[in-house]
């Protein structure tokens, strides 16, 4: 499993439909990519949203992250993510 990260914006839509039901309708559509979500955070600023989900690879999160998009009218911003340890791993012989 991967990990991702997802941002999401509201539109002045999806912000009428806040509510706990769609939250529990975006984390089945999430596993229904195969995702299991670790963490997820409301924000102030730029992004209203962060999601941490473990996908099984890319594909799985981009489609996952194209239907919360229709399912919630929510826009996205999506990105692999790798802990830095790992990153140091990959970046040591530079």
């Amino acid at each position: 499993m991967a990990t991702f990260v997802m941002f999401g914006k509201y539109s002045n839509e999806a912000v009428k439909g806040i509510s706990a039901d769609r939250t529990s309708k975006a984390n089945d559509m999430v596993k229904k990519y195969g995702g299991e979500i670790k963490s997820m955070y409301a924000l102030l600023g730029e992004n209203d949203l962060l999601f941490v989900i473990e996908f099984p690879g890319l594909e799985a999160a981009m489609k996952a992250s194209v239907a919360l998009n229709k399912l919630t009218g929510i826009s996205f911003t999506t990105s692999e993510a790798i802990s830095v340890a790992r990153f140091d791993e990959i970046v040591r012989d530079l």
